[in-house]
C-alpha cells in the first residue's frame, strides 16, 4: 500500500484497526464467559476491506 494515504482512507482504515479487537476481559467475566468472541472480527489475510 502507498505510503501517503488520503486522509479519508486512512480514516475507514483506522476505525477498522479499532472494530477488530478482542472482547474485553471485563465483557467475559460479566456474561460467566458466555460472551468470549464477536462476529465483526477480521482476520487480515483472509477477509479484506474494501478500499
Amino acid at each position: 500500500m502507498a505510503r501517503h494515504k488520503p486522509h479519508a482512507k486512512k480514516i475507514r482504515l483506522g476505525k477498522k484497526m479499532d472494530s477488530n479487537q478482542t472482547v474485553p476481559t471485563w465483557v467475559i467475566m460479566k456474561t460467566s464467559r458466555k460472551v468470549t468472541t464477536h462476529p465483526k472480527k477480521r482476520r487480515w489475510r483472509s477477509t479484506k476491506i474494501k478500499p
